[in-house]
């Protein structure tokens, strides 16, 4: 994985989104991990306890919890919570968990994950994957278990956790308006096995009654359609500032440039023409979980 385009300028002149940390190399720890390890393990020496005394009290063993304290390795959000209760830290640990998480994220992505957390508007165009904010547990482990070249166990899980915890932005207060157009090939593909993606599949009829959320099914066409280009995203943040993201293997750009977001909006206005509406798309699905 590379960090590329956010900060480069673009083709077309105008600015990308500057990076707002020093850029980290992909086998270094996350600077977050390390100042989080050293407040837990100075919360945990002033108490006097043990790594395998902590270990026991929060569920962890001992090579757990010195993992987290040097660095190596991310706190779960449960673990913060028992760390918390146990240590008395008064929130210090907390405080951080939504920056530990997105540690957890590749490091080209991190940009936009930011960007993601203050949208008030999400629409994006996902072909060949159901996107990420959707996915299942068991659908996000085959992703990942599935990349060239293969992911450590480790590696693995901490980016099924940090796609999980990403799907907090769901059903955020206040809620994010949020458009999903799927291609039929990500619905039709059967990744995980077929009862993962039959739990995949049903996830999407129930998100799909949240009142912020619309989700349209793109077929396989006979013509040319903007989507053929790839997949892209749209977002607003509060500020009323619009950005465009594109990503493929492995590389992810953010874009701010008015004329690349405006034309990407263009094409977000066509695909959604081409697609299949709202109710049309809620019964293919269901007919691929075998109802009418």
């Amino acid at each position: 994985m590379s960090a590329t385009g956010a900060g480069d300028a673009g083709q077309d002149g105008h600015e990308g989104v500057a990076r707002r940390r020093r850029p980290r190399r992909e086998n270094e720890n996350p600077p977050i991990w390390i100042g989080y390890g050293r407040i837990v393990k100075q919360f945990r020496e002033r108490l006097g306890i043990t790594r395998q005394e902590l270990g026991d009290a929060v569920g962890y063993s001992k090579d757990q919890v010195a993992s987290i304290e040097l660095g190596r390795r991310p706190a779960k959000e449960a673990f913060t919570t028992a760390a918390e209760r146990v240590l008395g830290t008064q929130g210090a640990l907390a405080a951080l968990q939504d920056e530990v998480d997105l540690a957890k994220l590749p490091i080209f992505f991190q940009d936009f994950a930011q960007l993601e957390a203050d949208a008030v508007s999400r629409f994006s165009y996902d072909p060949l994957l159901v996107p990420g904010l959707l996915q299942t547990e068991a659908y996000a482990r085959a992703v990942f278990e599935g990349q060239c070249p293969p992911m450590s166990a480790d590696e693995v899980e901490q980016n099924v956790e940090a796609r999980l915890a990403r799907q907090r932005l769901l059903g955020r207060e206040p809620l994010i308006e949020l458009s999903f157009i799927i291609g039929d090939t990500a619905l039709l593909n059967v990744i995980g096995g077929d009862a993962a993606m039959a739990e995949q599949r049903r996830r999407l009829v129930d998100v799909v009654q949240q009142r912020n959320m619309e989700i349209q099914v793109m077929r396989q066409t006979n013509c040319f359609h903007p989507g053929l280009n790839g997949p892209f995203v749209l977002l607003e943040t509060d500020g009323n500032r619009r950005f465009g993201y594109i990503e493929s293997q492995g590389l992810g750009r953010v874009a701010s440039g008015v004329r690349t977001v405006g034309t990407l909006a263009l094409r977000y206005g066509k695909l959604r023409s081409h697609a299949l509406n709202c109710e049309e798309s809620a019964l293919f699905i269901r007919r691929l979980l075998g109802e009418r």
